[in-house]
């Protein structure tokens, strides 16, 4: 999978020292790291296991470079999940994402879920205990979430941090094992679908990120939009020429321009909104 990508970041801290680095899959796929010390329970271990999970599987090289964030986004000719491990820290609290993203919408497309999903479901049952749901998602972010996520917030301590390293841990050899075990999709309209489901979930990413906010105060408006766009959902510009808007008309207001809004379903899910099997609860 030889355009397969992988971004990691972490709030900066004005008085940490960068540790920028860019490592290559031979042949596979990128890895894009950039690291910062934000406090005593760093992340830097998170970064650490990955790339060297990965370097056992595959050869490494390494370059310079500043990144944000962590996904894998696959080659299009594979129906992969995208992987999505979002953390941010404060002194205080941790807010956490991490997921196998689907690529399909698992909520209309049973086939696609049960492909990818129904076996995952243990692993999704044994940290939803262990990390309990975060509170209120909106309807417009549980379509690209699957039945596996881990969405969660806790205050800081280093028995929750050791927690969701192992998680961490568990989600990303998950993946690697579906990434060992894909088939290139040759089927040209396949291929299609696949390319315009992960430019839609970059388009989405690009416009409502979550942490846009956070970096419009750190970087300023027109950073903070390039850094969105350029480097951590790389490809929405490349991937499709559809807008946002296109995908997303309810977005549109009576003038033509975009709704800033984050959600204008008016729907959101206080509670897990999907049972141990993957099933979605009708009334959570």
């Amino acid at each position: 999978m030889e355009s397969l990508s992988i971004n990691f970041w972490l709030k900066p801290n004005p008085n940490s020292q960068f540790n920028n680095r860019i490592y290559f899959y031979k042949d596979k796929t990128k890895i894009k790291v950039g690291t910062q010390v934000i406090s005593a329970l760093s992340y830097q271990k998170f970064v650490d296991f990955a790339v060297e999970e990965t370097k056992r599987r595959t050869h490494l090289m390494s370059s310079p470079l500043q990144v944000l964030d962590f996904g894998i986004f696959p080659k299009v000719a594979f129906d992969l999940p995208i992987f999505c491990a979002n953390f941010f820290s404060s002194s205080s609290t941790n807010i956490i994402v991490l997921d196998l993203n689907p690529l399909h919408d698992v909520i209309t497309n049973r086939e696609y879920k049960e492909k990818y999903y129904k076996s995952l479901m243990p692993l999704s049952v044994k940290y939803a205990e262990l990390l309990p749901w975060g509170g209120k998602l909106t309807g417009e972010s549980l379509r690209f979430f699957s039945p596996i996520v881990i969405w969660t917030r806790f205050t800081s301590s280093q028995e929750k941090h050791d927690i969701l390293f192992d998680a961490f841990s568990e989600y990303y050899e998950t993946w690697l094992d579906l990434m060992e075990h894909a088939v290139e999709e040759t089927a040209a309209d396949q291929i299609m679908l696949n390319s315009e489901a992960q430019h839609k979930y970059l388009t989405w990413r690009a416009e409502k990120d979550p942490g846009h906010p956070m970096l419009r105060r750190l970087l300023g408006e027109e950073r903070a939009r390039n850094l969105l766009r350029s480097f951590l959902f790389n490809g929405v510009d490349e991937l499709g020429s559809k807008t946002f808007l296109d995908y997303f008309p309810e977005y549109k207001l009576d003038d033509g321009t975009l709704n800033e809004k984050r959600s204008i379903m008016g729907k959101s899910f206080e509670n897990r909104p999907w049972d141990s099997r993957g099933e979605l609860i009708d009334n959570c």
